[in-house]
């Protein structure tokens, strides 16, 4: 008699039965193995699976003893392993036989008709839950995975959709798996009902919640399609906004959602209990305070006689238990508990503070800086090995750390010392992004005739933190040889030094009227100088010559400055240069500049502000003059983080000293990218010259606002954004006045997105108020770009 793991066969076979559990039962009877010394174990019926696999699973070796107990543990141990879908055990004499059945292996995991799902994201989820290519086939996995797919297709509002498995057997005891997908058609909510409240109008809560019946742009919002979680997060939605109203004891009692028998259409219902509005009686605080009660006490945002507001005690405690964390309580734990009068409707609370034990910081640690040296990232740490843990200092210190721009992602937490309970480490990990610049390229065009262009722009040269530049550029309207370098940390304590060495030559495009050539070549050095954790004061000074070329063609600008400070005469019958004319100056250039950054990246900045003052001012040499900027940023996040606003302005103002005229060449610019879009790059501005064409001006005033928006599909990556923008600008000539009424506006869409090769940006802009200007009789209007694109870094 012969057993095996799944029936008892009826022939007698020479091998004798030793084992299929402790006991098998046959016709009512008990039947046992008789032991046996174990002299050799054989395996037989493996193809895929290695013989040493088997033996590393058996529970027994050669030598032992093997009996009842033996049996059942092997022959569970091996099937546990889900190799095998028959496991059989026999004697030959002394010889331990295991017969083997092999289950299938995965040859193939296939996917036909899904488009909502990218198949290589498919294929890797399923195998994360065991179903995938080599992989052992188990039924009971498939039809899981086969329930997953149609859990993430109801997550889409696909309620229609369908999957067929099938499973096909291939050679060498292999299946292949294809799933058919059915998609069908997309279900939407139809309807979004509210029955119960009286305080606040359907309309208005619909405007609190993200799901909503179709419309303009659910198409992408994607907000019609009904989901469990978007449902949850909705009724948050509307709870917090009764809470932060009064109602306290707001309550949904039920959610009702149906779907027609089509299942096209979707019909959510929502069952509220509002209760009523309570005003606030009192507030104190209990608990552990260590004398800073009136320091806490200054963080309560709900006052005695006020409405009750969810979020102001919500806010409350957070700041209660950041302060805390600030003096190294870093589990502080706050807790509001309520008295409620409902028959004055007034509610009272009281503050637990209870600051647990003081915590200390062990190590911090560094991940993921695989080029950026440890001392780059270390150096911006304000919290320390060592010390107490301070909250502000760790999250200025993430801030510094994202600032310098090197990373795309900086995140920190801080998890318990196993074994202490006053013990955090701090691991920070970062994800390095490109920070060199490359452009190397060679072209003809009508304007430039033949040009050779050339740059580096290393932010973080050899992981070192400083930056070097080199640009080279052999256009026929700008030629340029430049040098830079920065080293942010010339002195221990943040002294940054910068050099620049330069040669520009600078000429019209053949698309401009006129001809002129300004030629210079020049250096400084600048030190900056931080005095606090978000300002810096910067100092410098420089030398530079320039050389201006112009004659009777040129722009009269250029012809006067030749004249001023030249050699250049005028013919009194034309007004203009009687020959070719060249000026030599000579400025040195003394330059103080402030800055404050309490944004939370460089790159990507989502919140925080960015302010620059500038002066340059050259009183001594042949060239004197002032030039003065300010700046300022604002970045909001909007929508729970999902949106962005930025906000940019800029006020330029330049003017001569000592009765000089204002250098043309120094002039600024605006049109384009940085200034104001859906206008031609650089010509914005008074038509002052003869031929129509802007030259700039002294004076220059620009703003840009734009909302930032997730790019579909890509998640949380920040690198990669569109926006809306409204910008807003001029430039005013030399002795002009500025005039609000002059600027130039326009709106447009774009697109920014941090390449390898560096920031790029792209936008198309409508011109909201172009013009027409006369000059000599001709009417010149403003030039018009509506697509437009830039390398580089900001507005």
């Amino acid at each position: 008699m012969k057993l095996h793991s799944q029936h008892f066969p009826l022939s007698i076979l020479p091998r004798r039965l030793i084992a299929l559990a402790a006991f098998a039962f046959c016709s009512g009877q008990a039947m046992a193995v008789q032991p046996f010394v174990i002299k050799d174990i054989r395996v037989e019926g493996i193809q895929r699976t290695e013989a040493g696999t088997v033996f590393n699973y058996l529970p027994v070796h050669v030598g032992e003893t093997f009996d009842d107990a033996k049996a059942t543990a092997s022959i569970k141990a091996l099937y546990a392993t889900g190799f095998f879908k028959d496991v059989r055990v026999e004697a030959d004499g002394n010889v331990l036989v295991i017969l083997v059945e092999e289950r299938p292996a995965i040859a193939g995991v296939a996917f036909s008709g899904t488009k909502e799902f990218d198949k290589d994201q498919l294929t890797k989820a399923l195998k994360g839950i065991g179903v995938g290519e080599s992989r052992i086939y188990d039924k009971a996995l498939v039809d899981r995975a086969e329930q997953e797919l149609k859990r993430q297709y109801l997550s889409r509002g696909l309620y229609g959709m369908k999957v067929t498995t099938t499973v096909t057997p291939v050679e060498r005891n292999r299946v292949n798996i294809n799933f058919a997908v059915d998609e069908g058609d997309i279900s939407r909510i139809k309807q979004i009902n509210f029955v119960g409240n009286k305080v606040f109008s359907d309309k208005t809560l619909r405007d609190q919640i993200n799901l909503r019946s179709p419309g303009w742009f659910t198409w992408y919002t994607k907000a019609d399609q009904y989901s469990k979680e978007k449902l949850a997060t909705d009724t948050e939605s509307l709870r917090s906004y009764y809470l932060n109203r009064g109602y306290l004891e707001m309550q949904i009692d039920s959610s009702q959602v149906s779907i027609t028998p089509d299942k096209k259409d979707i019909y959510v219902t929502l069952n509220i209990n509002e209760g009523d509005k309570f005003t606030v009686s009192d507030v104190k605080l209990d608990g552990e305070m260590f004398g800073r009660e009136e320091e806490l006490k200054s963080l309560i945002q709900l006052k005695k006689g006020e409405v009750f507001s969810g979020q102001k005690l919500t806010d409350t405690t957070k700041k209660i238990s950041e302060r805390l964390g600030n003096f190294g309580y870093a589990f502080a734990n706050v807790n509001a508990n309520p008295i409620l009068d409902r028959s004055k409707k007034e509610v009272a609370f009281t503050i637990t503070v209870d600051p647990g034990k003081r915590v200390y910081v062990r190590h911090i640690n560094v991940v993921g800086n695989t080029k950026t040296r440890d001392e780059v990232v270390r150096r911006e740490f304000r919290q320390f090995e060592d010390s107490w843990y301070d909250g502000s200092n760790i999250k200025l210190s993430r801030d510094r750390v994202d600032r310098l721009g090197y990373f795309k992602d900086v995140n920190i937490d801080t998890p318990e010392v196993p074994g202490t309970t006053d013990q955090v480490d701090i691991n920070m990990t970062v994800t390095e992004k490109p920070t060199g610049n490359i452009m190397v390229g060679a072209g003809f065009s009508q304007a430039d005739k033949v040009s050779l262009t050339g740059s580096i722009q290393q932010q973080n040269a050899f992981g070192s933190g400083n930056t070097i530049g080199l640009e080279v550029n052999t256009s026929h309207t700008n030629r340029t040889i430049a040098v830079s370098q920065t080293n942010p940390y010339f002195t221990d304590d943040g002294v940054s030094r910068t050099y620049d060495l330069y040669l520009r030559t600078v000429s019209p495009s053949v698309y401009t009227q006129g001809d002129y050539k300004v030629r210079s070549i020049g250096t400084d050095i600048k030190f900056g100088v931080p005095f606090s954790e978000l300002d810096t004061i910067f100092f410098g000074i420089g030398v530079e010559n320039t050389k201006v070329y112009a004659d009777s063609l040129s722009p009269i600008l250029y012809q006067q400055y030749v004249a001023d400070f030249g050699s250049g005469k005028f013919n009194p019958s034309t007004g203009y240069l009687t020959g070719a004319s060249s000026a030599a100056t000579t400025s040195f250039p003394l330059t103080v500049a402030w800055q404050r950054d309490s944004r939370d990246s460089a790159l990507v900045p989502t919140t925080g502000r960015y302010q620059r003052a500038n002066l340059e001012l050259s009183a001594v040499g042949t060239l004197r003059y002032y030039r003065a900027t300010y700046q300022h940023q604002y970045f909001q996040p909007l929508f729970g983080n999902a949106v962005t606003l930025a906000m940019n302005g800029e006020l330029d103002y330049g003017a001569g000293l000592f009765g000089q005229k204002y250098p043309v060449f120094k002039n600024y610019y605006a049109g384009g990218i940085g200034t104001v879009r859906g206008y031609e790059s650089s010509t914005l501005g008074s038509k002052v010259d003869q031929y129509g064409d802007s030259l700039g001006g002294s004076k220059r005033v620009f703003g840009n606002l734009e909302l930032q928006f997730p790019f579909p599909g890509s998640g949380n990556d920040r690198t990669l954004r569109w926006f809306t923008f409204l910008d807003g600008g001029q430039v005013f000539a030399d002795k002009t006045p500025m005039s609000f009424n002059d600027l130039r506006y326009s709106t447009g869409i774009g697109l920014s997105w941090v390449s390898p090769i560096g920031p790029l940006k792209l936008s198309w802009g409508m011109p909201l108020n172009a013009k027409t200007a006369t000059v000599n009789g001709v009417s010149v209007a403003d030039k018009v770009q509506h697509f437009q694109f830039q390398l580089g870094t900001g507005f």
